[in-house]
C-alpha cells in the first residue's frame, strides 16, 4: 500500500476537521483597537482604585458587548450590544442572588437556561439576549460578586456601556456609511452576477447576489420606521436596493441566452459598477448609461432594469406618490410583539431546544455540585457555548469548543505562571484582548482560544486562584463539551426529516406556488407579488443552504444524509432561478406557456415535496423518446422545446436526484 495512501486512511475525516480551518477575513483593526481599550481600561481603574475585583466585572461586561459588535450599522451596533446587556444584568443578579445555595441555584439556573433557549429562537437579537441572560446568571452563581446585590449587574452594565460609547463615538460622522456601503457591494456582486453569465461560475455568483441581498436588507430593514418621510436617506437606499431586483432577474434570464451569442456585453456590469459608485457616494447622479442596443429578450430585461435602477439613483429622494415598496412594511409593534411571543411560547422547536439547554445546564450544576470535580461554572459556561443552535452545529462546536481551549489554555499558561500579579495583569489584558475580534473573523476554535485567557486573568481577580485555574479549566470544559455531546446531542436524535428533510420539502412546496404564481398572470401584472414572494422564497432557500451545511459538520448518519440530498437543494435553487428567467423573457417578448404545462411541473414539485414530508423516496418520472430523440416526462403538456424547456430540465434533475437508487 502507497504512503500517501495509507496517509490518507490515517487522516481524520473531513466533518471532524472542517471548523479547524481558519476563514480567510481581513483583519477588523478597529473592533482590534476598541477590545484592547474597552477590556484593559476598566482594570486600570479598578486598580488605581484599589478595588480591581470591581474593575475586573466592568472588564467582563466590555468583553460580553466586544464578542456581540457584530453589526455594521450603527443603529443595529446599538441594539445588539444595549438590549442584551439589560438581559446579562438580570442573568448576574439572579445568579448571584443564588451563589452558594448549592439545589436552590441548580433549579434556578435550569429554568434560566429553558427561558434563554425559548427566546432564543425570536430573532439575531433575542438569540445575543438569551445568551447573556444564561451566561452571566451562571457567572454570578459560580463566582463570588460584591455586595449589594445591585452592584454586580450595574459594573457589568457599565462594560458593555464603554464599548458602547467606543463603538458609537464616529456614528455623527459616518452615520449611514455602513448601510451606503453595504447596497453598494450588493451592487458590485450584482455586476459580477452579470459577467458571469453563462459561465460555469453563473451559480456561484447567484448565491453571493442572495447572500448580500439577505445581509442588505437585514441591515436596511432592522430598525426602519413605518413611513419613509422620517429617515428619507434610509427610504431611498431602500428604493436603492429594490431597483437592483430587477437587474438580478433580467441577470437570470440572461443564462438562457443561446451560447452562441457569447457572453453578455462588458457594458452592462460597467454600468452596475458606476450605480454602486454612485450609491456609495450617497449623492444623486444623473449621468445617462452608455449600453449597446438590446437584441433579445434577456437583453430588453437587462438594458430596461438598468435604465430604472439608474433612474432611481439620480432621484435626490424617493418618490411618495411612487410605486409601492416592494419588500412590504413592518407591523406594528405590538403585532410584531404579539408574533413574537407566539412563536417563542408556541413553537415546538422552541420548546424543544429550550428543553435540551435546560437538562443540559441542569446535568452541569448537578455534577460540580455532587461530584468531587473542581466546583467551577466554566463547565456551565462550556455548555451554554456549545448549545446555541443559531451558532453551528452542536457537535462540531464541542470539538471545536475543546480545541479552542485548549489552545487558550497554552496562551494562558505562561502569562499566569509568569507575569506577576497586579498592574502587569492590564498590558496583559489589552494584548489578550486584541485579538479577541482579529482571531473571531477566523472561525469558532480561533475564538475560543482567544477568550479563554482573557476569562482566566480577569475571573482570577475575583478567585485569586492564579496558575491553578489552568487544569480544572480544562476540565471542566472537557466535562461541558462531553455533557452537550451526550445529553444534548446523542439524547436528542433530531431525525432528518425533522432537520434537514420538512425544511427542504417546505422549500420545494414553495417553489411549486411560486411556478403557479409566476406564470398566473399576463406579462407585467402582479410583478411587486411576485418579486416579495422570490425575496423570501430565496431566504428560505438560504437557509436551508445553511442547515445542509451544519449538517455536513456532523458525524454520520447525520453528515452522510445531508451530502447524499445536498445536490437537491441545489437542484431546487436552479429551479427557482429559471422561473424567473423564463418570466423575465415572457414579460420582454416571449410567448407564454399553456397553462397545462405549467400544472403540469406545480403538480411534479408539489409531489417532490409530499414524498420529501413522508419520507419516502419519489418514483422516476416516466419517460419517452421526444421527436429530437431527448428524453421527457409522457404527456400531452409537455413541450421540450417551449418557453418552458429550461425550467422541466431542471424540474426533472431534481426528480432524478430524488428518484430511488435502482441498484440500491
Amino acid at each position: 500500500m502507497a504512503r500517501s495512501e495509507r496517509a490518507g486512511r490515517l487522516a481524520p475525516p473531513s466533518w471532524l476537521t472542517a471548523g479547524l480551518r481558519p476563514h480567510s477575513a481581513p483583519i477588523p483593526w478597529a473592533a482590534v483597537a476598541r477590545a484592547a481599550v474597552a477590556l484593559s481600561a476598566p482594570l486600570a481603574v479598578g486598580m488605581a482604585a484599589g478595588n480591581p475585583g470591581q474593575g475586573a466585572l466592568v472588564s467582563m461586561g466590555a468583553l460580553s458587548a466586544v464578542i456581540g459588535d457584530t453589526a455594521d450599522a450603527y443603529r443595529m451596533r446599538l441594539f445588539n450590544i444595549a438590549v442584551p446587556q439589560l438581559f446579562g444584568a438580570l442573568g448576574v443578579t439572579l445568579g448571584s442572588l443564588v451563589h452558594g445555595q448549592g439545589w436552590t441555584a441548580v433549579a434556578v439556573l435550569t429554568v434560566t437556561a429553558l427561558v434563554s433557549g425559548m427566546i432564543s429562537s425570536i430573532g439575531a437579537v433575542a438569540s445575543a439576549s438569551g445568551l447573556l441572560l444564561l451566561l452571566n446568571a451562571v457567572v454570578g452563581a459560580g463566582l463570588p460578586m460584591p455586595s449589594p446585590w445591585w452592584k454586580p449587574p450595574l459594573l457589568l452594565t457599565l462594560g458593555g456601556l464603554v464599548v458602547l460609547l467606543l463603538t458609537l463615538f464616529a456614528w455623527p460622522l459616518r452615520g449611514g456609511v455602513p448601510e451606503r456601503t453595504a447596497v453598494a457591494a450588493t451592487y458590485r456582486t450584482v455586476a459580477d452576477f452579470l459577467q458571469a453569465a453563462g459561465t460555469p461560475a453563473h451559480d456561484e455568483r447567484r448565491q453571493a447576489v442572495t447572500h448580500s441581498l439577505n445581509e442588505s436588507y437585514d441591515l436596511l430593514l432592522a430598525h426602519r420606521t413605518r413611513r419613509h418621510g422620517r429617515s428619507p436617506g434610509l427610504a431611498r437606499l431602500i428604493a436603492q436596493l429594490n431597483s437592483v431586483i430587477p437587474v438580478v432577474e433580467a441577470g437570470s434570464a440572461a443564462k438562457l441566452r443561446p451560447p452562441s451569442l457569447g457572453p453578455l456585453p462588458e457594458a452592462y456590469p460597467a454600468a452596475v459598477r458606476e450605480l454602486a459608485a454612485t450609491v456609495e457616494q450617497g449623492r444623486p447622479d444623473a449621468r445617462a448609461l452608455d449600453l449597446p442596443p438590446p437584441t433579445g429578450p434577456s437583453e430588453r430585461a437587462i438594458d430596461q432594469a438598468l435604465r430604472y435602477a439608474a433612474a432611481v439613483a439620480a432621484e435626490p429622494a424617493p418618490d411618495p406618490f411612487g410605486p409601492a415598496d416592494r419588500i412590504g412594511r413592518p407591523a406594528a409593534f405590538r403585532v410584531r410583539a404579539r408574533r413574537t411571543a407566539r412563536a417563542a411560547l408556541l413553537s415546538g422547536a422552541s420548546w424543544r431546544y429550550g428543553l435540551r439547554l435546560a437538562l443540559c445546564i441542569g446535568l452541569a450544576q448537578v455534577l460540580v455540585s455532587t461530584l468531587p470535580v473542581p466546583r467551577s461554572y466554566w463547565v456551565a459556561l462550556t455548555v451554554t457555548f456549545v448549545m446555541k443552535p443559531d451558532f453551528g452545529s452542536v457537535f462540531s462546536r464541542a470539538v471545536l469548543r475543546a480545541f479552542g481551549t485548549a489552545a487558550g489554555l497554552l496562551i494562558a499558561i505562561p502569562v499566569l505562571a509568569e507575569v506577576p500579579r497586579g498592574w502587569w495583569d492590564v498590558p496583559m489584558t489589552a494584548l489578550l484582548a486584541m485579538l479577541i475580534p482579529a482571531f473571531s473573523v477566523k472561525g469558532y476554535a480561533f475564538q475560543t482560544a482567544a477568550i479563554t485567557p482573557v476569562i482566566l486573568i480577569l475571573s482570577d481577580q475575583l478567585n485569586h486562584q492564579g496558575f491553578q485555574l489552568v487544569l480544572p479549566r480544562l476540565l471542566d470544559s472537557l466535562l461541558g463539551c462531553a455533557i452537550s455531546l451526550i445529553a444534548g446531542y446523542l439524547l436528542w436524535p433530531e431525525s432528518w426529516h425533522t432537520r434537514i428533510g420538512d425544511r427542504l420539502a417546505d422549500a420545494v412546496a414553495d417553489t411549486a406556488s411560486y411556478v403557479t404564481l409566476a406564470f398566473a398572470a399576463a406579462p407585467g401584472r402582479d410583478q411587486a407579488v411576485r418579486l416579495r414572494n422570490r425575496r423570501r422564497l430565496y431566504r428560505d432557500l438560504s437557509t436551508v443552504r445553511s442547515e445542509f451545511q451544519r449538517a455536513l459538520t456532523e458525524p454520520p448518519p447525520t453528515g452522510a444524509l445531508a451530502a447524499a440530498w445536498w445536490p437537491l437543494v441545489i437542484a431546487v435553487e436552479r429551479i427557482v432561478e429559471a422561473t424567473t428567467a423564463t418570466r423575465v423573457r415572457i414579460d420582454h417578448g416571449d410567448p407564454a406557456p399553456p397553462a397545462a404545462e405549467v400544472a403540469a411541473i406545480t403538480r411534479e414539485l408539489s409531489e417532490l415535496a409530499e414524498a420529501l414530508h413522508a419520507g419516502a423516496e419519489p418514483a422516476a418520472p416516466p419517460t419517452k423518446a421526444g421527436p429530437d430523440g431527448r428524453d421527457g416526462p409522457d404527456g400531452p403538456e409537455e413541450q421540450p422545446d417551449g418557453v418552458l424547456a429550461p425550467l422541466h430540465q431542471e424540474v426533472r434533475a431534481a426528480l432524478a436526484i430524488a428518484a430511488p437508487d435502482p441498484l440500491g
